[in-house]
């Protein structure tokens, strides 16, 4: 927890910024696997904890715009409670930590609502669990199918212009968080070995973000079939000449984030193919990192990061024509497919509950072109943003196929020449940036992702 001060100037601003009526926010419950005792790791919601620190399930909290009040509205525990739990701190103690003198059972929350909701506006963020949109129906009346529209496009904003910026104290965290992600990378570098299964990796690899204190950022993504973004699948075993992709982060007890990706090969070096198709990535990836700076659109550096996949393809023949054409007509997403990167904080995809739309592009439209509609991130970079920079390669045999059926894009893919990788998997690199005021800071210690570095780190665990 920070300091009671952080939490009052968080506060404080979002209220002037609001302006005047009610916020309400939410805090998480509990979740139950397969019956109510049984419940998965408890993660508080991200917003919550940046405006008020506590970590603990079933509260909410109402913030007055109009009279500047305060209240932490939930349940303390019993006695009973104790008997599994051992003894726990009542709201009150926990609210006066952060600066709250006034707290309440849920029950009278409902009665200030019932007072206040008619005649004043009731801000609220987009409800992510289930538990919270059936609360906002019992609370406010709003049915579930009905709550996107209505949530309050001011709070959204008021949210999102804070939690962008991060703070010399919020960076130190996250440089925490990077420092054991790098930490999770080099053991599965040192691990991925013929005859290891992607599952003793992914163990090993959350035992130490375990063993750090805290957890993962998000399900780990250990596999040899890098070709598929999200695969979190882990019943492989690793074989000679596979390239194993890693993409995997520590969160720390406070909320904050690392997110990083790395690829190394199985049999400790990579073939000539691998080669060629790693340092067009790494290229792109190091092509990315040199455009960071304020006023720079994100936008503008992940197309120039498929700008440089194409040229790196052409070189291969996989790919052909005029780059800029390529690139304008969506050519280069049968490779990458998806966004060069995306903010990080409290979340690992940060405030993506609260919509890209607001976070990563200032409230304009995003792209609806395949490939460009996955960039997380393209409004203009600002001081103190947290970001991620992640191009990939992937060869994708169903994508192949069927722009290969239709001669998708045949102007600039040399279908013919693709054949011969059709089987090669996929990689990436990923790091994790502060915006300073005149460049870029990389979070955390560095990780291995030149190709001599891979190797060496592989070599390590022999």
């Amino acid at each position: 927890m920070f300091s009671k001060e952080t939490y009052i100037k968080r506060r404080k601003l979002l209220k002037e910024t609001v302006g005047n009526g009610l916020i309400l926010l939410f805090g998480n419950d509990e979740n139950p696997m397969n019956y109510t005792d049984n419940t998965y790791h408890f993660r508080q919601d991200s917003t919550f904890l940046y405006f008020f620190g506590i970590n603990r399930p079933s509260l909410a909290a109402i913030i007055d715009c109009d009279s500047g009040e305060e209240w932490i509205f939930g349940n303390d525990f019993t006695v009973e409670d104790f008997v599994w739990m051992g003894p726990q701190p009542t709201i009150a103690s926990l609210a006066s930590e952060v600066g709250i003198t006034k707290t309440d059972a849920i029950y009278n929350l409902t009665k200030l609502l019932d007072k206040h909701s008619k005649e004043r506006k009731v801000h609220f963020l987009p409800p992510y669990r289930g538990d919270n949109k059936i609360k906002l129906f019992e609370w406010l009346g709003i049915a579930p199918n009905e709550q996107a529209k209505k949530v309050s496009i001011a709070l959204i904003n008021a949210v999102v212009n804070q939690r962008n910026y991060k703070t010399p104290e919020e960076v130190s965290l996250l440089h925490k968080a990077v420092d054991i992600s790098v930490d999770m990378h080099k053991l599965a570098m040192r691990m991925a070995k013929p005859g290891v299964t992607e599952a003793q990796i992914a163990a090993a690899v959350q035992e130490v973000a375990v063993g750090a204190g805290g957890q993962t950022s998000f399900p780990i993504i250990a596999t040899i079939n890098g070709q598929t973004l999200h695969n979190h699948y882990h019943g492989n075993t690793l074989k000679e000449g596979d390239l194993f992709l890693m993409d995997a982060g520590a969160e720390i007890p406070m909320g904050y984030c690392g997110d990083l990706s790395s690829t190394v090969p199985v049999s400790g070096k990579f073939t000539s193919k691998q080669k060629d198709i790693y340092n067009i990535c790494l290229e792109s990836h190091n092509a990315a990192i040199e455009m960071l700076k304020p006023g720079v659109a994100f936008k503008d550096i992940h197309l120039n990061s498929a700008r440089t996949i194409v040229e790196g393809l052409k070189d291969l023949g996989i790919m052909k024509g005029n780059v800029e054409d390529a690139v304008a007509n969506g050519a280069h997403a049968l490779f990458f497919p998806c966004g060069l990167g995306h903010m990080m904080g409290l979340d690992v995809h940060d405030m993506e509950d609260l919509g890209e739309m607001y976070v990563g592009y200032g409230g304009n439209p995003k792209s609806t072109q395949f490939g460009l509609k996955s960039l997380r991130l393209g409004r203009k970079l600002e001081k103190d943003f947290v970001l991620t920079i992640e191009p990939g390669i992937y060869f994708i045999p169903e994508l192949i196929n069927q722009w290969s059926a239709t001669n998708h894009n045949a102007d600039y893919i040399n279908f013919k020449k693709l054949k011969e990788y059709h089987s090669f998997s996929g990689l990436r690199n990923e790091e994790d940036f502060l915006i300073t005021e005149t460049g870029y800071q990389l979070l955390g210690k560095p990780k291995p992702k030149s190709i001599k570095d891979v190797e060496a780190e592989w070599t390590k665990g022999l």
